[in-house]
């Protein structure tokens, strides 16, 4: 192998007082992306990655897998407006999946293709919402990576533009009034308006009558609200409610309203409080019953389902219809009233650690009226129904080694049957697997279940991926990964582990490893890499550890406060710096979960993890591999900059035998990414992992 060097990387002496601490930042230098400085460095990082990544002869074979497994495609739920049908679909071979509609008389369509409209693959469908009667669609399109969604408003008929487009409208789902007249979104404040630090912020909600400029539209909610709260709108089918959610930042809990239009109008609604200054989530529907339907888990760490009357939504008048239950977690729910029904019936699903469950209730009551037979233990999502009602419910599923496929569920039966699945299921070929789902206890004693994939008859140890998140209530799932199943092919062990921070055991588990109690996360991970060890599926050797956004957060505590136990690790669109997180991208958000440099208290949470600030000289660290996208507009690439000279400076491990490396992709953001693009990190990452845990895919096996 020939040698390499790290790129020079000067180190200042800028220490600053903090509120009476004394913090280290030694490469404040490369937050600044386009100063000379950082660019020649950033260049010899790209050189210096370009020259390591050559070596990995494996690349290719988990390219080429990747590929394959990724053949399957995808089909989303149905969204229906009268007989016509709505959904997104990936062909085989397609870079993204294509909106499609299809009704009597006319087939399929194939209205929004992301790739058409752009054959390089950065262009991407980020959300799209048919008003109520299906004659035209609210989109939104991302071009050029930009991550900064346009909304645009078709014909469906046509597939011409009617509207559109109106920038500033990220992260907003328009509601439809009745008609196809208006909509109510959220669009932030123009640029000249705030500070060039605050562009990201400061929401408000407008009513916008289609086919009039923007600027015309009416202002109903937000003046005078926090800079950085996040609003939700929804009308409910008759046209007559408005129903209103705002939270601060990432916050689960919120504040919510309801306005009645026929009595205030659509431009000036009255809103009257359904939740207000609750430390909990409270999300309102009007149901085609006339009913106030309230998904909460006030005074319900796994939610319970309350309904009540629109005219008296406040808690006092709550009704428990559903739950909680001891052990599950409620997900969502879907109502069933069609006329053909003797008996209308709600459909609940549930995850009862991280699997999940579908059940079905009278409606009227919440009486059990039982389950509802799945494919496997996996995970259901995005279940839909007839906005006019029916029998009908359709929902996704999928597991470890099941693409995401649709489910028709016959409500007078309770019986479920495939409606689409991925186009491309039935071609693939499938590595054997073995799932099990373990559990153990961690630092504190802490029960924590983790999910492990091996290849079936394999014994260790093995190679293996210890993949985790543990942050903002986001849970981990079963659910078809091409990465993973490529590793498992290759014949090594990936781990998913469900750590505190999480929603996976309730509201109770996401706050136990948020704000003061985040090390209980960085615990959890640590136990579970010593369940892995102890149990013979692999040793430190062996093991590397992998996570993105929050989950590269985790990546850099595990790394900085346990390197002894993982031979290789890649973190991917980290944040590392989390004494001043909150000045770049959309940093400020997310205080509410972590908490703030500018308390003193706070910061001393911050500091006792802080990955960049916890590096030491002279550590054997692993071989790390930092993976950041040019155009995150979430998670400013600096983080992994600081964070990766940090330990090329400190480690004393040499860099021919545990590299730390910096790979950069430009002309793409924080998430969404074609296949091509997918591939290529995916196969570069995994590639990097099994060249330093030992891992050769291939008929020569670990």
């Amino acid at each position: 192998m020939p040698h390499h060097r790290y790129p020079a990387a000067g180190r200042s002496d800028l220490v600053e007082d903090l509120h009476g601490r004394s913090v280290a930042d030694p490469y404040r230098w490369l937050e600044e992306a386009d100063s000379p400085a950082s660019r020649e460095w950033s260049a010899a990082q790209d050189s210096l990655y370009a020259r390591m990544c050559d070596s990995w002869p494996e690349r290719s074979a988990f390219a080429a897998d990747i590929t394959a497994l990724m053949r399957a495609g995808h089909v989303g739920p149905p969204v229906w407006r009268g007989e016509r049908c709505l959904f997104v679909r990936r062909e085989p071979g397609q870079e993204h999946g294509a909106l499609v509609t299809s009704a009597p008389g006319e087939g399929e369509r194939v209205l929004i293709d992301p790739t058409a409209i752009d054959p390089g693959g950065t262009t991407t469908l980020d959300g799209w919402y048919p008003d109520d009667e299906g004659r035209l669609l609210a989109y939104h399109l991302s071009e050029g990576g930009d991550e900064e969604s346009l909304l645009r408003v078709m014909d469906i008929a046509t597939g011409e533009a009617v509207d559109g487009p109106i920038d500033r409208t990220r992260h907003s789902a328009p509601a439809w009034l009745p008609g196809g007249k208006a909509f109510y979104y959220v669009r932030r404040l123009p640029p000249e308006q705030v500070p060039e630090d605050e562009r990201q912020y400061h929401r408000r909600v407008y009513l916008h009558r289609v086919g009039r400029p923007a600027d015309e539209d009416v202002l109903v909610f937000g003046e005078g609200r926090g800079m950085t709260e996040y609003f939700g709108a929804a009308v409910d089918r008759s046209g007559r409610h408005l129903l209103l959610t705002a939270s601060e930042g990432t916050s689960v809990s919120n504040d919510a309203w309801i306005a009645d239009l026929a009595e205030s109008g659509p431009e000036t609604p009255r809103f009257v409080p359904v939740q207000e200054g609750a430390d909990a989530e409270a999300e309102p529907y009007v149901g085609r019953d006339g009913r106030l339907y309230v998904s909460t888990d006030r005074d319900a760490p796994r939610g319970r389902l309350c309904v009540c009357d629109p005219a008296a939504p406040g808690p006092e008048n709550w009704r428990t219809l559903i739950g909680p239950d001891p052990e599950a977690v409620l997900g969502g729910y879907a109502v069933a009233d069609g006329p053909e029904l003797e008996r209308p019936q709600l459909i609940a699903v549930w995850s009862r650690h991280a699997v999940s469950e579908i059940t079905r209730h009278d409606l009227a009551t919440g009486e059990p009226l039982g389950r509802v037979e799945l494919p496997g233990p996996g995970s259901v999502g995005a279940l839909t129904e007839r906005p006019e009602g029916g029998h009908e419910v359709w929902f996704t599923y999928t597991d470890h080694t099941t693409p995401a496929s649709v489910y028709r569920l016959d409500v007078r039966t309770g019986e479920a049957s495939l409606w689409a699945a991925a186009p491309g299921a039935a071609d693939l070929d499938l590595p054997g697997v073995r799932a099990e789902q373990v559990a153990y206890a961690s630092k504190d004693g802490t029960a924590v279940r983790m999910l492990v994939l091996s290849p079936e008859g394999a014994e260790g140890p093995l190679p293996t991926v210890l993949y985790g998140y543990g942050g903002f209530a986001l849970s981990l799932t079963p659910g078809y990964s091409a990465s993973a199943l490529a590793w498992v092919r290759a014949g090594g062990a990936y781990a998913v582990a469900n750590l505190r921070g999480g929603l996976e055991e309730g509201e109770e588990w996401h706050r136990a490893g948020m704000l003061d109690r985040k090390q209980n996360v960085f615990d959890d991970l640590a136990a579970g890499a010593e369940h892995l060890i102890a149990s013979g599926t692999t040793a430190p050797d062996r093991l590397a550890v992998m996570g993105g956004s929050n989950g590269g957060l985790l990546v850099g505590a595990a790394v900085t406060q346990r390197p002894d136990l993982f031979a290789a690790a890649v973190c991917s669109a980290p944040l590392l710096d989390m004494v001043r997180y909150e000045r770049f991208g959309l940093g400020r958000l997310w205080n509410v979960e972590y908490g703030s440099a500018d308390d003193p208290e706070q910061l001393d949470w911050l500091l006792s993890y802080s990955p960049y600030h916890r590096v030491r000289e002279g550590e054997r660290y692993p071989a790390v591999l930092f993976t950041v996208f040019e155009n995150d507009t979430r998670v400013d690439p600096l983080h992994a900059r600081k964070m990766c000279a940090a330990v090329q400076h400190a480690t004393s491990a040499p860099l021919q035998e545990r590299p730390v490396l910096l790979r950069r992709e430009s002309e793409v953001g924080h998430s969404s990414r074609s296949v091509s693009r997918s591939v290529a990190l995916g196969s570069e990452q995994l590639a990097f992992l099994a060249r330093y845990t030992g891992l050769r895919p291939g008929p020569g096996g670990p």
